[in-house]
């Protein structure tokens, strides 16, 4: 697992009236939010396919909540004791997960299946005049085939 980053399985409780699953909790997971959004991807769409993408202050919180996602995290961190590990995670439905992905670590993820929802709970509020978003080449991960290629 790349250093810094945390998964925590979620619990969905089910009854007659439908369904309530706990997301984040503040003292469990290490940030205090500033904000929280929602992004969709339709099947088979990668967000950030030719380009990973990075903060270097930011600290996001991933849970999809509809569909499936094949999320993808590279460690480029010279001075992490995981430079060069990739890990791919299936998150959504079917496996419910918040994925912690600390700051200056490359991330992007595809919809494997309908338009899949995630929300991500960050810990600085985006700045339209400063915004602390970073694209990185993609050299690291073939979409298509959903597998790593080798860092250089």
């Amino acid at each position: 697992m790349i250093d810094g980053t945390k998964v925590k399985n979620l619990k969905v409780i089910s009854d007659q009236r439908g369904r309530l699953m706990e997301i984040l909790r503040v003292s469990e997971a290490g940030i205090e939010p500033q904000q929280v959004y929602l992004t969709t991807a339709y099947e088979n769409i990668t967000k950030d396919k030719d380009t990973f993408h990075m903060h270097k202050k930011q600290t996001d919180c991933f849970c999809c909540i509809k569909g499936k996602v094949k999320l993808v995290l590279v460690d480029t961190r010279e001075d992490s004791k995981t430079e060069g590990e990739i890990n791919e995670f299936e998150i959504g439905e079917d496996n419910p997960c918040l994925v912690t992905i600390p700051k200056k670590v490359l991330h992007a993820f595809k919809s494997l299946s309908g338009e899949s929802f995630m929300i991500n709970c960050i810990n600085h509020e985006y700045n339209q005049n400063d915004p602390d978003e970073f694209r990185i080449k993609n050299e690291y991960y073939d979409w298509d085939k959903l597998c790593p290629l080798k860092l250089k």
